[in-house]
């Protein structure tokens, strides 16, 4: 058994598979385009390595698509075989990344925190824990697990990294200004750190301080051509909102073209939600996308029985119906439904009771039908939180519901202007 760059014990006899651990683990922390490739090559040295193949199933079940579950079902079967000869700590990441695959959230998030207090520097662990966490609304927790580790990192080449997963834990807790200066100072020990452009491009934003917020972005957006699609598109997409608050629709729009679709893995169900979000803010400040919804329309037909993640849901409903195929949205609401009724019963009351209504609200928003989207929105938006995603991306659907109100009232006083005329 050895041990990798952390210090943490690996069930290998091969160099070269623990040399794969280090560069996933580097890859995964910075977001890197060369994940699947480094995890692969691990285990074509040593296929028998069970943390290795736990780690390829963590890398397609972050794709968040049907298709990459079932690459990442494989890879856990051979990770589970080799449970009686690794190391607890091997034992507990196997099993959260398990729990992941079953739909077991909470059991996951019970192995990663069992991992951030024995092995602390396991930073992997804490970066899945935190994924959960965003996905449930739970920010105190997604910051109080990245803070439990920092004093057992302090010597750790790695530590800008994990600065920047507490920047945005800050972030998110609304502790703006400490979240700040932990990002640039992430950044400045480590300018190669993606997430933590991305934290302190999340506090520009909540502070309107968007001229500030596009030069922090546009002078470190070099570094982000080594990022997978997701992370290059989203920190892109950040740049995109900050130019659309400045009323330059044109600049959003550019960047839509070139950085966001034009640069998508267009399969990809998270590049697909970031589409979506910046057309949908671009239409509501009245700006005129073209057929660019249209050709979203292919990639999001693989979407509608998927539901791998409630707020994915709600973006592609939308999608789908602004692309004019309504029936598609409709029957994936109706799915929606069916899905909800094989989810134990919290999951199942959190998307019958807010994810269904609030995916019906998005459909009538998208065809005009402003009554009934504010009625279906209102009773929901409170409670949006719980199905995750960020501040700044939940601020759309308040931003979607006023403008639904906003637009109704105006009917009915223009309806009744004409009928008092008449």
């Amino acid at each position: 058994m050895l041990k990798d760059a952390q210090g943490l014990p690996v069930a290998t006899d091969s160099l070269q598979a623990v040399a794969a651990v280090d560069d996933f683990v580097d890859q995964a922390l910075r977001y890197g385009r060369q994940a699947k490739t480094v995890v692969l090559k691990g285990l074509a040295a040593d296929p028998n390595c069970a943390l290795l193949q736990a780690y390829a199933a963590a890398y397609y079940l972050s794709q968040e698509n049907q298709v990459d579950r079932a690459r990442a079902a494989g890879h856990l079967v051979q990770a589970q075989r080799g449970l009686d000869r690794v190391s607890r700590r091997e034992q507990l990441f196997i099993g959260a990344i398990a729990a992941w695959a079953n739909g077991s959230i909470d059991q996951a998030i019970a192995h990663h925190e069992a991992l951030a207090e024995d092995f602390p520097r396991d930073l992997l662990s804490v970066q899945q824990g935190q994924y959960h966490y965003f996905y449930r609304g739970e920010s105190a927790h997604l910051l109080k697990i990245a803070q439990s580790v920092l004093p057992a990192n302090r010597e750790s080449p790695r530590l800008p990294l994990l600065y920047g997963m507490v920047a945005f834990g800050l972030e998110q807790c609304h502790q703006l200004d400490q979240a700040e200066s932990l990002g640039r100072l992430a950044t400045e020990l480590d300018r190669n750190n993606p997430w933590g452009h991305h934290a302190v491009a999340h506090v520009l934003d909540s502070q309107g301080r968007w001229a500030e917020g596009i030069a922090w972005m546009e002078s470190l957006a070099p570094t982000w051509e080594s990022c997978n699609s997701m992370l290059y598109t989203h920190n892109w997409w950040h740049v995109a909102l900050f130019y659309l608050a400045q009323g330059n629709g044109a600049a959003a729009l550019k960047i839509y073209d070139q950085h966001l679709w034009g640069k998508a893995r267009q399969e990809s169900p998270k590049d697909q939600v970031g589409a979506i979000a910046l057309l949908l803010r671009l239409e509501l400040k009245g700006i005129n996308v073209g057929r660019r919804w249209q050709s979203l329309a292919r990639y999001l037909k693989a979407r509608v029985e998927e539901h791998a993640l409630p707020l994915q849901d709600l973006h592609f409903v939308y999608g789908l119906t602004r692309a004019g195929q309504r029936e598609l949205a409709e029957a994936m609401v109706e799915d929606m439904s069916r899905h909800a009724q094989t989810l134990d019963p919290d999951q199942q009351k959190l998307w019958l009771a807010v994810t269904v209504p609030a995916a019906q609200g998005l459909i009538a928003h998208a065809q005009g039908q402003w009554g009934s989207a504010a009625a279906y929105l209102k009773p929901v938006l409170p409670h949006l939180a719980r199905l995750g995603g960020s501040h700044t991306q939940r601020r759309l659907f308040q931003q979607i519901y006023q403008q639904a109100v906003a637009r109704a009232q105006t009917n009915f006083r223009f309806a009744a202007s004409a009928a008092v005329c008449s």
